[in-house]
């Protein structure tokens, strides 16, 4: 009883000790908000990456001799095989292109600018996506649709080629909210490609969607002609030529991935690949699971071992055995999570110092307390407490300093990740500085998700680190004589 009530008074006697919780409650409130952050900016980087990739991605190697004979060049072998795995819910055939907007007449002055501009030269240079959109079929069909896509079951045989149902790229057509943030969407999600009635005279142009942030930088309009250039190689000159072609705006899409929204443009695939001179038809196919984390890390090894027996992809070693034509989109983007994820880890570690050196401010306090209290600690040796009591005595004031600064720190660290939007709008309205700019992310808000098993490990290592940080100051105090401790009082 005697320890609880001396540790309390020795606390609040000493406005020194009030260093040591203070150092704590930053410690635990900064790991809590950083990594709480950082796990919402992972999340929504991983949500975002695979709303436009979907869950697996095959990108066989066309042309190349495989242990299944020459893989072919057309996609309705692999499309069938992948109709017939029951945990495959949907798949949809791409066509991906390089290559460079270029316009002639007035405009053309004002991308030469931008060609010889070194921040904005990279705008004109996109990739050309090519997708298929299956909008008579929904039509047909739009209550079976709607209540797939609700139940998230398997979609029908008429849309499993379809890319609105093997990923998400419906969310980029009509918005999460629509209306917000949103310059252009597509009128119709369901014919995206629709060009707007011509405003000229001549040949009709195909339409094509522009990503938001490109439209935005590029000052495009709905009806706006961009013309398009790129290299492809022909077999009969045995020499790569290029082809030109103009295209109508007629919408745009925002994934909210900064690389995606401004530097793509998707195309109805058949169009595409007639602009390619049908050399190629597609380049990869997308694949969305019924049940990604239940499937994925089973079925991707299994599929590139079915399909390199049927000759579907090359295989072999010069291809990794599969692993470079077949992959989950989170190895399709291995580089860029994990970043984020070294990111967080860096940060955890960093700021795991500030405890650190809380842990070193509670070792001087109790040192210097028990050099002070040296005739406090004989009298209660003389009246019978034992070298372990003594010991407890002193562990429990770092006990005390763990506990208040673990759960002030808890409480303020979850509040802080909770509001930390608010709290960044607040700051910037009152200072005049952007803390966050969302035109870099495209994140409505900054993400942040609050993990109780972190959080009650973040306390937790606190509580170990104070009380090991205490433990040399109560040993010492344990050892002290009582005799020499009181031989000069």
């Amino acid at each position: 009883m005697y320890r609880s009530f001396l540790s309390w008074r020795y606390l609040v006697s000493r406005p020194t000790n009030l260093i040591g919780i203070v150092g704590i409650l930053v410690g635990v409130g900064a790991l809590i908000l950083i990594l709480s952050i950082m796990t919402g900016f992972l999340d929504m980087t991983r949500s975002t990456v695979r709303g436009t990739l979907s869950d697996l991605v095959v990108e066989p190697r066309q042309g190349e001799r495989g242990a299944g004979g020459m893989v072919s060049g057309d996609p309705g072998a692999l499309l069938a095989a992948l109709r017939n795995e029951p945990r495959v819910a949907a798949a949809a055939p791409q066509l991906l292109w390089g290559g460079i907007i270029t316009q002639r007449g007035r405009e053309a002055k004002n991308y030469e600018r931008l060609l010889a501009s070194q921040s904005h030269s990279s705008l004109l240079a996109i990739q050309l996506v090519g997708i298929d959109v299956n909008g008579l079929a929904r039509l047909a069909w739009p209550g079976q649709w709607l209540a797939a896509r609700a139940l998230g079951g398997r979609l029908s045989p008429a849309e499993i080629e379809d890319e609105l149902g093997a990923t998400a790229f419906l969310h980029s057509l009509v918005g999460d909210v629509p209306g917000k943030d949103w310059t252009l969407a597509a009128p119709n999600p369901l014919f995206p490609f629709v060009p707007p009635p011509q405003r000229g005279p001549g040949r009709p142009k195909a339409g094509v969607l522009v990503g938001e942030q490109l439209y935005t930088d590029l000052g495009l309009a709905v009806g706006d002609v961009l013309q398009l250039a790129t290299a492809v190689f022909d077999p009969a000159r045995d020499d790569w030529r290029m082809n030109n072609r103009e295209y109508v705006v007629s919408g745009t899409f925002k994934t909210r991935d900064n690389e995606t929204d401004s530097g793509r443009l998707y195309f109805d695939r058949r169009e595409l690949a007639d602009f390619l001179g049908d050399t190629r038809t597609y380049t990869q196919v997308l694949v969305r699971l019924a049940d990604y984390e239940r499937d994925a890390a089973a079925l991707a090894p299994e599929l590139r071992t079915r399909f390199a027996e049927l000759g579907l992809i090359a295989a072999g070693e010069r291809f990794g055995e599969g692993a470079y034509e077949l992959k989950t989109w989170e190895e399709f983007r291995g580089f860029l999570l994990g970043a984020i994820e070294n990111e967080r880890v860096l940060m955890g570690i960093m700021l795991s110092l500030v405890l650190v050196v809380a842990g070193f401010t509670i070792f001087a306090i109790l040192s210097m307390m028990v050099t002070e209290k040296r005739r406090d600690i004989g009298i209660l040796a003389a009246l019978g407490a034992t070298p372990r009591g003594i010991q407890q005595l002193f562990l429990m004031i770092a006990f005390w300093d763990a506990l208040l600064g673990g759960v002030l720190g808890a409480v303020l660290g979850t509040w802080g990740a909770l509001e930390i939007d608010s709290i960044e709008r607040w700051l910037s309205h009152t200072f005049g500085v952007q803390i966050f700019n969302r035109d870099v992310y495209l994140f409505d808000y900054i993400p942040s998700v609050v993990q109780p098993l972190w959080v009650a490990t973040i306390v937790l290592g606190a509580f170990l680190c104070a009380l090991v940080f205490a433990a040399i100051p109560a040993w010492r105090a344990a050892r002290l004589d009582p005799l020499a401790a009181l031989r000069y009082e």
